[in-house]
């Protein structure tokens, strides 16, 4: 069982990262538009709030610079200075989506996609997007999606893996790692009732096996390269949102989580809801990709 590392009581916990260099956390609570920090060596933990809701964000080569997936496009955030910089918008013509989703490939690109935030139904209207080195904006030809989650790449960046939540499957293509590279050969990865809930984030670990938060299963779980399920690590929270290998050894799994939409009694079974959860690990992580 994963414990509570931070009781952050997050709306909408969400994509959580390590920077190896600076031994901190970095993860953001979407509807409170707030960006995180922890350092979990020595306690302390930041804040910063920012103009739109934050769906994701990647490392650069500058600690001090992130690139930030806000809720209408792309831009870069100083930790500094507080100094927005915005790149681009993404689906403007789409009045209900947002971006969600994202991570940096093996070559230093960001890919992400898109979250429609109209119910009853929610179609699969947004996309999936990569913003290359050179501040570029390219649709990535998957499809439409409603809920784009679980973006990450195989150790050798030839094998993306991606889903629409909705659907409950994970799903991989073969991604060309060249500049203007494509993607083929799309095929399901996990079927949608592989296990409890719905799939949300996931990264790779170093042996290449993909670990994944099931929003409503109170878990993440660790798939093999082949799709086969290889363990369970249960939570005190039913809606884990995203899991990240960080510590000084890169073997403590930390994993993300949310309060959205949990009634009273939901919230009274599992208080520590909305928390950044740890578990030390007999496996290892790799050091977070960073964009350029």
């Amino acid at each position: 069982m994963m414990e509570l590392a931070v009781d952050g009581r997050h709306v909408l916990g969400e994509g959580i990262i390590w920077n190896e260099r600076t031994g901190r956390l970095l993860w953001t609570d979407i509807e409170s538009s707030e960006l995180w920090s922890h350092d979990p060596a020595g306690g302390a933990l930041e804040r910063w709030p920012l103009p739109e809701r934050l769906c994701s964000m990647a490392l650069t080569q500058d600690d001090g610079r992130l690139l930030l997936a806000l809720a209408s496009g792309l831009a870069f955030f100083d930790l500094r200075t507080g100094e927005l910089s915005r790149i681009c918008e993404v689906e403007a013509h789409l009045p209900t989506t947002r971006l969600n989703d994202g991570r940096v490939d093996r070559q230093g690109r960001f890919v992400f996609g898109a979250f429609n935030q109209a119910n009853d139904p929610k179609h699969p209207i947004g996309g999936f997007y990569r913003l290359n080195r050179d501040l570029t904006l390219e649709r990535l030809p998957l499809g439409g999606v409603a809920i784009a989650n679980s973006i990450c790449f195989s150790l050798d960046g030839r094998t993306m893996y991606y889903c629409d939540s909705g659907t409950g499957e994970i799903r991989c293509c073969d991604y060309d790692p060249g500049d203007g590279g494509g993607v083929a050969n799309l095929r399901v990865f996990a079927a949608g009732d592989a296990a409890p809930g719905d799939p949300d984030g996931s990264t790779i670990d170093a042996e290449g096996y993909l670990w994944n938060a099931r929003w409503g299963g109170s878990q993440v779980v660790r798939f093999a390269p082949d799709g086969r399920v290889d363990r369970m690590l249960a939570l005190p929270a039913p809606q884990p949102t995203c899991p990240a290998f960080g510590g000084p050894g890169l073997d403590v799994l930390y994993v993300s989580s949310a309060t959205q939409d949990m009634p009273a009694d939901a919230l009274a079974a599992a208080p520590a809801s909305g928390g950044v959860f740890a578990h030390a690990m007999d496996v290892r992580g790799l050091p977070e990709q960073r964009f350029g």
